[in-house]
């Protein structure tokens, strides 16, 4: 545990989570006297770390805050939906939903989101957990018939002769016809209210900031977008795709595509128990 002055903030090592938490985690707001340190780690591996409340801000799947809302609530800012795109799911050769019924597919963690979008799309397959960024070689090296790509791999599939098999955010679209919300920033539920009013305050205010100075803010973030690195454009799109109005707020439509999602989750057995999604405000 940290002392009540230091805050522990965690992110995936991303484009858009390093876009939104630029001014933030560089010293450019006002903290109060808080401490920010700044750590980085996969979706999946925060994920796990949050069942021990490691981090007093972390990043969470909203399938994993379906498993920790007894932990962390969720901030009102700072979420990423997929408006009608999202996780990819991708193959060697042209498949259908059907045709990876009963395969193997690889997923980048057993409480993603992009998990839980497969399981809602194809119940009927068999998963393997693979580091997000191991996938394009696991379905390449022929270990899996297909697997769930997220974050820039999202749009760089096709450059290495991978197939699209279904894009879950358009197929949710097409099924709910909102968007698919994907993450959200969580914060730990003993800290002080005064202190969980403050930093939702400065999440915020960091990501209008980011927004509102988005040169600048891409100019560190592209040191994140790993093989967007050199192509500026397409680094920008990526961000535009996750740092958007639905980060700046959920709004209600934000709020009731969560509810829904997790209601989906849980009907079709893959969420243990039903949730109610707790926002602060």
């Amino acid at each position: 545990m940290s002392d009540n002055k230091t805050i522990r903030i965690a992110h995936s090592p991303d484009s858009d989570d390093a876009f939104m938490f630029y001014a933030l985690t560089q010293g450019l707001l006002d903290t109060g006297g808080l401490t920010i340190e700044h750590r980085l780690s996969d979706i999946e591996s925060l994920n796990q770390a949050a069942f021990e409340g490691t981090y007093e801000i972390t990043a969470l799947s909203f399938h994993a805050y379906a498993h920790l809302a007894d932990r962390y609530q969720l901030m009102p800012s700072g979420a990423s939906f997929g408006d009608g795109y999202g996780p990819v799911v991708v193959s060697t050769d042209p498949q259908s939903r059907d045709d990876l019924a009963g395969k193997r597919v690889a997923i980048p963690g057993e409480l993603t989101t992009a998990h839980l979008a497969l399981r809602l799309w194809q119940p009927d397959v068999s998963t393997i957990n693979v580091p997000f960024d191991k996938i394009f070689d696991t379905v390449g090296a022929g270990e899996v018939d297909a697997g769930v790509v997220i974050h820039e791999g999202q749009l760089t599939y096709g450059d290495i002769g991978m197939h699209k098999v279904e894009d879950l955010g358009e197929w949710w679209q097409g099924e709910t016809d909102g968007p698919l919300p994907l993450g959200a920033n969580g914060i730990r539920r003993d800290l002080p209210e005064d202190q969980k009013t403050l930093l939702c305050r400065l999440l915020t205010e960091s990501i209008n900031y980011a927004l509102d100075h988005r040169e600048e803010a891409l100019s560190y973030a592209t040191r994140y977008a790993r093989e967007l690195e050199e192509d500026p454009v397409r680094s920008d799109r990526f961000v535009g795709m996750y740092v958007n109005d639905w980060t700046r707020s959920y709004g209600q439509a934000g709020r009731r595509a969560v509810q829904h999602l997790l209601d989906r989750g849980f009907q079709a057995g893959v969420i243990p128990n039903r949730i109610e999604a707790e926002f602060l405000d």
